[in-house]
Parts: C-alpha cells; structure tokens; sequence
C-alpha cells in the first residue's frame, strides 16, 4: 500500500492519521522529494479516469498559463502532471489492485472494511 502527496498538504496529513489509526500499513511517496514518473501516473489512470486525478481547484492549476489547458486530454495531462506534480488531486492510495483519489473518511472505511 503506498499513499502518494506531499507532505504539507493537509488532506494527505488526514489520510496519513486515519491509516495510522486504523491500522493499515503503508508507505508513504512524497511527489516533491521522491519524485514521480510516468507510468505510476498510467497505473493509476487503470483505476481512475484523468480528470477524477486532475486537481483543477488548487492554486497551481489557477497560476498555469500553459496553453495545454485548453485542449485536454489524457497525453496532455500526464504530461502536465509530470512537470507539476502538485495538479495531481491528493492523496493518491493504491495497492496495485485499486486507486483512491482524495481523502474522505467514510471512503476509506469502506474500502478497509473498518
């Protein structure tokens, strides 16, 4: 299990406390000091669809004046993502059989059975 963010971002900070709570054993990837490549970004579009993955509400989607926003696609925004990890939605949580986007309690117990 390996839950993918940054570490300042308070919604991964949550996700981290609840898996902590419960339980679940995971490792933690920071985008920033571990990087990220292009095909952790392909495996998790087999679970979730670009534009669930794609974080259009924060401040680096707001401050990008790339001409790419206009015509997305799922190329267009791996690409984007790559060079700004940050428009990536947070966190990330897969175990290779799924993909969680975001964190919602309820979603999270549901999933762990908890």
């Amino acid at each position: 299990m390996i839950l993918y963010g940054i570490k300042n971002c308070d919604t991964v900070k949550k996700a981290r406390r609840w898996l902590n709570a419960n339980g679940v054993d995971f490792q933690f990837h920071d985008f920033r000091t571990d990087g990220l490549d292009q095909s952790t970004i392909e495996s998790w579009l087999q679970f979730v669809s670009w534009e669930v993955l794609l974080n259009k509400r924060g401040t680096t989607w707001r401050k990008l004046e790339d001409p790419r926003k206009e015509q997305l696609d799922q190329t267009t925004v791996i690409d984007l993502m790559l060079e700004n990890p940050t428009l990536i939605k947070r966190p990330v949580l897969t175990d290779n059989s799924n993909c969680l986007v975001g964190f919602k309690e309820a979603d999270y117990a549901s999933h762990f059975g908890k």
